[in-house]
């Protein structure tokens, strides 16, 4: 069973900053790549972050954002920095892992945790 825990989320000023971490655990192989996702009401989830060999980000989040992730212990983090309101939404660590060296590939989910940027 693999599940993705994710912890640092919170409520901040406009400007100021967080550190999002989630880690892997359970019956891990291999991990393709890791991530981190959004959705605020009424929107539809979208990525934020991913690390996969390379990292990509959202327009939105370019230069404010830093996504760092350490294979060896099956950890992802995000550097938010310069926090808008509008970055205020549940964030969702996201990872393609291979339980064993015979099964495919598949998505896993983190439940989720709440940033909100308010004054």
């Amino acid at each position: 069973q693999v599940q993705l825990v994710e912890s640092g989320g919170g409520l901040v000023q406009p400007g100021g900053s967080l550190r999002l971490s989630c880690a892997a655990s359970g019956t891990i192989f291999s991990i393709g790549g890791m991530g981190w996702y959004r959705q605020a009401p009424g929107n539809q989830r979208e990525l934020v972050a991913y690390s996969d060999g390379n990292h990509n980000y959202a327009d939105a989040v370019k230069g404010r954002f830093t996504i760092s992730r350490d294979s060896a212990k099956n950890t992802v983090s995000l550097q938010m920095n310069s926090l808008k309101p509008e970055d205020t939404a549940v964030y969702y660590c996201n990872a393609l892992i291979s339980a064993t060296r015979m099964d495919p590939n598949r998505y896993y989910w983190g439940r989720g945790t709440q940033v909100t940027v308010s004054s």
